[in-house]
């Protein structure tokens, strides 16, 4: 351990820090967040389990299990776990094809790629995701949350898991809207945009406005779609059972899975790392991914779904006064009692309701101070990055799109990089010429492969027009590879092969530690090294 602490006692010793002083003024601040987040917790749980292909059941034992046990083992006092809307198109497409035992294990799965993740310590890597991939990506899965709400919001049908297939079957089939599901839809987006936000800290308008929903539906009985039986069990019928799991279909779905983990790695990251500047409070990313981990192995074996840290329920319960991890333990709780209690009147939810939710929460999901800071301030990159990362999260795989943004990213990077900044100073005979033609060719940026021709070009001209002596200043380099010393060592030698003299100067010490390793120095000479160009031309006169 080298002196480090051990990770267990680590823990213990941040948790002793966190419950340090507990007293019943902050337990009473932790059971009002811990209500105030079961309240939105409760909509969310149904609506993106059922937005999943999965039954409302098993949105409120993924909300309850990940409550109690990725709160108690996680890297923050904070962080609120449960369903969310990024794990929607997987888990169609994987139930659709393997049905509920292949989203349980995928769910199991990912469960342990996540754990894999925090042995290697890779939490780390979520702060090099540039912000308009990020900011993309979350846009990419509203827009994917809000069409996968079209036919319970309207009621009607499609065909297909992807949004083009959809699409395409409206125009195929037709789109023929059921008022009644229409008007329940329509009265939830309206009733949560219009409602004070003032009130929102004693009710949420998500839960006023389903229970609205809920009573107008018990008195009408409109023929709508409803969210179905809710079992009064923490452990559904339809679970992963530890000896019996389809490991033939394995192969299939270790895909999924890993983008089920991916995903859930970036948005609990995210999540986490936003929160912790609400709170102002340290993120231990690497047990945050242990404590996801940990949480999705033992999900499935209740019958829930992938859960991972999320945005919504965190910031709620942070703003409610939150102060440690008991209040996600007081949102489970609170959640467990609603569906032993509540779960004959939950059932006859319309999903129309859920649907309009959903609207209103993917919406609200795009980070539009930094959407409109892009296109207004017309930065080209983050455009770019945006709209490609955005675009390949709705039309193909979501793992796919965020390689893409960072791919596309880091191609950027690597062509601003390879742009360097070539000056030419000829120097005169009363500063220190010496009598030969001198120039001084100032070299500002990264030498990497493919920006060193320009600097060959350079050479070409100047020894084109006659230049007796070359000073190269590389004290705008901070950095230098292979290949640039390769093309610096063929410049020297193109030089004297016409008689030229060549000087080199600031070198910074990175730059100088490679050239030595690869016997530039030898090459160019100590003596015609010097630290800076008003040295080299004193050495002359």
């Amino acid at each position: 351990m080298h002196g480090s602490k051990p990770k267990l006692a680590s823990f213990l010793s941040d948790l002793q820090r966190e419950f340090s002083g507990y007293n019943k003024t902050t337990f009473t601040k932790d059971l009002m967040a811990g209500l105030t987040v079961a309240a939105v917790a409760l909509p969310l749980a149904l609506a993106f389990a059922v937005s999943s292909g999965q039954t409302a059941a098993s949105g409120m034992i993924t909300a309850i299990i990940s409550g109690f046990v990725i709160a108690a083992l996680g890297g923050a006092s904070y962080q609120i776990s449960g369903p969310t809307g990024t794990m929607a198109m997987i888990l169609i497409v994987v139930g659709a094809q393997h049905g509920i035992q292949g989203v349980l294990f995928a769910t199991f799965l990912s469960g342990l790629v996540r754990l894999l993740a925090g042995v290697l310590r890779v939490g780390a890597l979520v702060s090099y995701i540039p912000a308009p991939v990020v900011t993309g990506f979350t846009s990419g899965i509203a827009i994917i949350i809000a069409c996968g709400q079209i036919d319970p919001f309207f009621g009607v049908t499609s065909t297909g898991t992807q949004i083009p297939e959809m699409v395409a079957s409206y125009f195929r089939d037709g789109f023929h809207i059921q008022l009644p599901s229409l008007s329940y839809g329509l009265f939830v987006v309206l009733f949560m945009i219009f409602w004070p936000k003032k009130l929102n800290s004693k009710i949420h308008a998500s839960l006023l406005s389903l229970i609205i929903a809920l009573i107008a539906q018990m008195i009408l009985n409109l023929p709508v779609a409803e969210v179905g039986a809710i079992p009064r069990t923490l452990v559904a019928a339809d679970r992963l059972h530890l000896f019996s799991m389809p490991w033939r279909d394995f192969p299939a779905l270790i895909s999924p899975a890993i983008s089920i983990a991916a995903l859930g790695m970036v948005e609990s990251l995210l999540c986490g790392t936003y929160a912790s500047k609400m709170k102002r409070e340290k993120f231990n990313a690497t047990r945050e991914l242990y404590a996801q981990g940990i949480g999705n192995v033992i999900i499935p074996f209740f019958g829930g779904i992938p859960a991972t840290a999320a945005i919504a329920r965190t910031s709620v319960a942070i703003r409610a006064g939150q102060q440690t991890r008991l209040t996600s333990i007081i949102h489970a709780v609170a959640l467990l009692i609603s569906m032993f209690l509540l779960g004959p009147f939950l059932s006859r939810i319309p999903l129309a309701a859920l649907a309009g939710v959903l609207m209103v929460t993917a919406w609200r999901m795009n980070d539009w101070v930094s959407i409109r800071r892009i296109f207004r301030k017309r930065i080209k990159t983050s455009m770019a990055q945006f709209l490609i990362t955005m675009g390949a999260t709705v039309f193909f795989d979501l793992t796919v799109a965020i390689f893409a943004g960072i791919a596309f990213s880091m191609l950027m990077f690597i062509i601003k990089s390879h742009k360097i900044s070539v000056e030419v100073d000829p120097v005169t005979d009363q500063v220190g010429a010496g009598g030969k033609k001198t120039q001084v060719v100032y070299v500002d940026g990264m030498l990497f492969f493919g920006s060193q021709n320009h600097l060959t070009q350079v050479t070409e001209s100047l020894l084109e027009e006659g230049s007796e002596r070359i000073i190269f200043s590389l004290r705008g380099v901070p950095s230098i590879d292979h290949s640039s010393i390769i093309e610096l060592a063929d410049i020297v030698r193109l030089c004297r092969s016409r008689g030229v003299e060549v000087l080199i100067v600031g070198l910074q010490q990175p730059v100088r530690s490679l050239m030595e390793r690869l016997d530039f120095i030898h090459l160019v000479g100590e003596e015609n090294i010097f630290s800076s160009a008003v040295l080299a031309l004193e050495s002359l006169t």
